[in-house]
């Protein structure tokens, strides 16, 4: 599955979080915001949901998405100059470890909101 309703929705928030939020504040502003949104629309979400990075039958880390909305898409509040490599293979590491099939990195960072869908490796 594609998830384009639910996708356009959550970008569709993300645009309507900068336009009442502004640029310029911290990541956690914009995931609370899209967190209230979620709850307005009456959205599924999990908030910071940990996942355990195991090897070898031993936890030796955990990696914790921002938010995953309708128990399949995870996103990625970022404030930063541009989505670069870094927070790709973040989100890629995300995916793999919550075994969900599609990410979005939405940057705050600038007055126009940037997104990237993330697919994860085959």
């Amino acid at each position: 599955m594609n998830f384009e309703t639910e996708t356009k929705e959550i970008i569709g928030i993300a645009f309507e979080v900068m336009n009442e939020v502004g640029c310029g504040y911290r990541e956690k502003a914009y995931e609370r915001a899209m967190v209230r949104e979620f709850q307005l629309r009456s959205i599924p979400y999990d908030q910071q949901k940990i996942f355990p990075l195991v090897y070898k039958d031993i936890e030796i880390d955990s990696l914790i998405p921002d938010l995953i909305a309708y128990d399949q898409i995870i996103i990625d509040t970022k404030t930063i100059k541009y989505i670069t490599d870094r927070e790709l293979a973040q989100m890629l590491s995300y995916l793999q470890a919550a075994k969900l099939s599609l990410g979005l990195i939405i940057n705050f960072g600038n007055p126009k909101v940037e997104v990237k869908r993330v697919y994860p490796l085959k």
